[in-house]
């Protein structure tokens, strides 16, 4: 987006602001289930968390996060990898039945200069669709969050829970 263009979620403009958690880290805020962060939790097994974004860029946007805290894909261990690569598949699949998207944008911001905002990291997978640009989007420069996180949770939870 160009500095003409806004995004239209409310409570991310408090966020970039600066109204933030006074936590060290909000992802292990999150595993350590902190009563002032906020928790879009989808899945966790042993080693990672899949949780619904609380900022989309699309319906379905989902991060998985290890429960340690790491910074890189250089620190993982070997049973993160096959864990997190079998997580990555399950989303895949749940997000294609339950969404129907066109595309995924699959990836990590790694460091500073990449966007990274949270130095844990987490691994975005964001559901792509041919019709994303509606009217607001073209007319007004503005983009808009079609589906609230928390009905992402209420609607993936079960799947996660009942699919390999």
């Amino acid at each position: 987006m160009n500095n003409k263009n806004k995004l239209f979620v409310p409570a991310k403009m408090e966020y970039v602001k600066g109204k933030k958690p006074k936590v060290d880290c909000i992802l292990c805020s999150v595993i350590k289930k902190e009563p002032d962060v906020e928790k879009l939790e989808v899945f966790t097994n042993e080693m990672f968390i899949v949780s619904a974004n609380l900022y989309p860029y699309n319906p379905g946007h989902l991060m998985i996060f290890p429960k340690r805290h790491i910074e890189s894909i250089t620190e993982l261990k070997k049973k993160e990898v096959v864990s997190l690569h079998e997580l990555q598949v399950k989303a895949v699949r749940i997000l294609s039945e339950i969404y129907q998207p066109q595309g995924y944008n699959v990836g990590y911001n790694l460091g500073e200069a990449s966007g990274q905002s949270i130095r844990h990291l987490h691994l975005h997978i964001v559901p792509r669709y041919r019709s994303e640009l509606g009217f607001i989007d073209l007319i007004g420069n503005t983009r808009i969050i079609v589906e609230n996180p928390h009905d992402t949770v209420t609607k993936l939870r079960e799947e996660f829970a009942h699919k390999p």
